[in-house]
């Protein structure tokens, strides 16, 4: 199960994001993951400090974000970074890795999220291309917009064949791991949200009750 968020970042934002690229200092995407012999991208240098500011934005508008919220229960948010392509640049079919190596903790990715910056009519290719088993889904997201996905979800970025294609990318761990049960508390809370206030009150307190409790046994 993904998400898709249209107005995840606000126009001024974009314009701000999209400034800050121009002024970051970009690196090989492989010294973020060297192993992974698929990835052929730029990223910006996490010391950099503009690079940093860049974070920053993404990661308020995630935290008011309360669809993404709702979605991702998240307990940590890795600090959000710039992906730059340029032509010929891809990144194989992959999926994420399990732990990030952030702090003294390190975070375990259950929740992948890519956030689109440029306009997906000033280059070619470069979709974000989700597997769900024999399935296809291709993802060339507008200024602003959002996706979700579970981690453990193969994926590919395809190959750049004209223009540059820039987002930010980031990672969360989730309270609930399991991503069957994250997915049916999602559910679940949306019906209540969509739903509760036409029910009978002791429906609705008999939902809150299973929603809250499932929270507890499946949350780590």
């Amino acid at each position: 199960m993904f998400l898709q968020i249209e107005d995840f970042f606000t126009p001024g934002e974009v314009k701000t994001l999209a400034d800050l690229a121009l002024q970051t200092k970009f690196i090989e995407g492989r010294r973020s993951n060297p192993h992974n012999v698929t990835k052929n991208n730029l990223i910006n240098d996490p010391a950099d400090p503009v690079g940093q500011r860049a974070g920053q934005i993404a990661l308020a508008a995630f935290q008011r974000s309360e669809p993404a919220r709702n979605f991702a229960f998240p307990r940590r948010i890795a600090i959000p970074q710039f992906g730059r392509y340029e032509v010929g640049m891809t990144y194989g079919p992959h999926i994420d890795s399990a732990f990030l190596p952030i702090d003294q903790m390190p975070l375990r990715s259950d929740v992948s999220c890519t956030m689109f910056i440029n306009d997906p009519a000033t280059y070619q290719g470069g979709e974000l291309v989700v597997y769900l088993g024999t399935q296809e889904v291709r993802i060339k997201g507008r200024p602003g917009e959002a996706v979700f996905y579970p981690s453990t979800t193969l994926h590919q970025v395809a190959p750049v064949t004209a223009g540059q294609r820039l987002v930010m990318i980031t990672f969360i761990e989730s309270q609930i791991a399991d991503p069957m049960q994250r997915e049916l508390l999602y559910t679940l809370g949306e019906v209540k949200a969509l739903e509760g206030l036409n029910m009978d009150w002791r429906n609705r307190t008999r939902l809150e009750y299973v929603v809250a409790n499932l929270q507890r046994m499946w949350g780590t």
